[in-house]
């Protein structure tokens, strides 16, 4: 059986680059070309590597999953439940105003301008929202359950208003908020932390 030419790149190089283009462009907004262009390769080896460009998205987000947005873990694993809050809005400050990516969240970004042939990945990235906020709600119930919360506080709605709280953040950083204005929301936001 013939073998075909060995790969010229790095696919996790090429992977990176492409994330960086999606981040900044959505999913939408970017086309092969303009993936093959930032990866230095053509679309035949773009297929032959990621299969697709819905596949490569895919590839990225989990690349973003566990590469900048990874600090959603370790805000999740401090010690109190008003630690995880505060670290997971100032987390997500860090990597949204990060001068080495692109400003904003992949997660809100590539959802937000999506057609009827995007759907799927519209879907997807908004699944992949609600399962970090069912991680968030999960912590909170657990600090509840230990006593780290009062009894009057709801585990579900305080894991939807600081998610629904970064993904403002995402957008806002996206427009050209800065680290000190994001980081002055953050503030408030933790006045509504239950006493």
């Amino acid at each position: 059986m013939a073998k075909g030419r060995p790969r010229s790149f790095d696919t996790d190089e090429a992977l990176d680059l492409a994330l960086n283009v999606f981040w900044r462009q959505g999913y939408e907004g970017t086309s092969v070309a303009d993936l093959t262009e930032a990866m230095g390769i053509n679309p035949p080896s773009l297929y032959a590597a990621f299969g697709s460009k819905e596949e490569l998205f895919r590839k990225a987000v989990e690349r973003y999953a566990s590469g900048p947005a990874a600090y959603l873990c370790e805000a999740l694993a401090a010690p109190t439940a008003r630690d995880v809050a505060e670290r997971l809005l100032l987390g997500a400050i860090g990597v949204l105003t990060d001068k080495c990516h692109p400003r904003g969240c992949l997660m809100v970004q590539g959802a937000l301008a999506c057609g009827r042939e995007s759907e799927a990945i519209r879907e997807e990235l908004c699944a992949r929202r609600k399962a970090v906020q069912g991680e968030i709600r999960a912590r909170f119930e657990r600090a509840k359950k230990d006593g780290d919360l009062p009894c009057e506080a709801e585990p579900a709605h305080l894991a939807r208003y600081f998610s629904a709280v970064i993904e403002g953040l995402a957008v806002q950083a996206a427009g050209g908020a800065s680290r000190k204005d994001l980081t002055r929301v953050a503030e408030l936001a933790m006045r509504a932390w239950p006493a």
